[in-house]
């Protein structure tokens, strides 16, 4: 059985993972975390399946190795792609994945019209489709692919001519009637909450985060895995890129 006091470790195909990080420091203080940001392999979004399974595989061996007693994988591609496979391969390692917000937003807002943003893969993965087919008839899904978005975030333009550029570019097709909320499907998007929420009007902005905290904590309390200490937890960052400038945009968003 893994350690209580071992590490959780976190990955994403870059920095966005960051955001469910944060909240899941509030939701488990006294934890330590690991954080794998793959930058040097990013975009998954536009990657093939096979591909996005083989670099995430390779990045739990690495986790696991470091000593982490569960995964979360802090990526909606990832998770579409890959998550079975790695809950196959790893069984006895808790293992929480992420999808678009898509259960929450049509329940709070039955009948309503919601836009999805995720990266073009996610959306294409059967545990998305699978997922909006569940919903559709309890609110209007208008699932839009976001090419070129999380990179904003990469290189840490989280405001800026060039981001309202590229979002009106995505949202204009869709923008012809107003909608109720906003999906952000990639852990990217809530540091590009404020640019989204100018753009969509009164739409409530909704993100996954919270809820993958809670089934994070769940999951280790049902595997006697939560830490039992009293100081505070620590956050080591690594990144598969060897630009400096990533590790210091990492802590920057960790510190927002």
């Amino acid at each position: 059985m893994a350690d209580r006091d071992a590490p959780v470790g976190f990955f994403d195909s870059g920095l966005g993972g960051i955001s469910v990080l944060r909240e899941a420091r509030k939701l488990l203080p006294n934890e330590d975390f690991i954080y794998f940001g793959d930058s040097a392999n990013a975009p998954y979004g536009t990657k093939s399946p096979e591909r996005i399974t083989e670099l995430s595989e390779a990045v739990v061996r690495r986790l696991l190795a470091m000593g982490a007693k569960a995964v979360v994988v802090a990526c909606n591609t990832a998770t579409g792609e890959a998550v079975d496979t790695l809950r196959e391969r790893y069984p006895n390692v808790p293992v929480i994945g992420t999808e678009p917000a898509i259960k929450p937003a049509a329940l709070a807002f039955p009948g309503g019209r919601i836009l999805v943003m995720a990266t073009p893969q996610c959306l294409a993965s059967r545990r998305v489709r699978e997922l909006a087919a569940r919903y559709e008839s309890e609110a209007e899904l208008v699932l839009l692919p976001c090419p070129g978005l999380m990179e904003f975030v990469e290189r840490g333009e989280l405001s800026g001519r060039a981001l309202r550029s590229h979002l009106d570019s995505l949202l204009a097709p869709v923008l012809v009637r107003p909608f109720d909320a906003v999906v952000l499907g990639c852990t990217h998007y809530p540091f590009l909450r404020g640019a989204i929420a100018e753009l969509t009007d009164s739409a409530a902005i909704i993100d996954g985060n919270l809820g993958i905290s809670r089934q994070l904590k769940k999951r280790l309390d049902e595997a006697g895995l939560r830490s039992v200490s009293e100081h505070p937890g620590t956050v080591e960052i690594i990144n598969s890129s060897a630009d400096p400038a990533l590790l210091e945009r990492s802590r920057m968003l960790l510190a927002l």
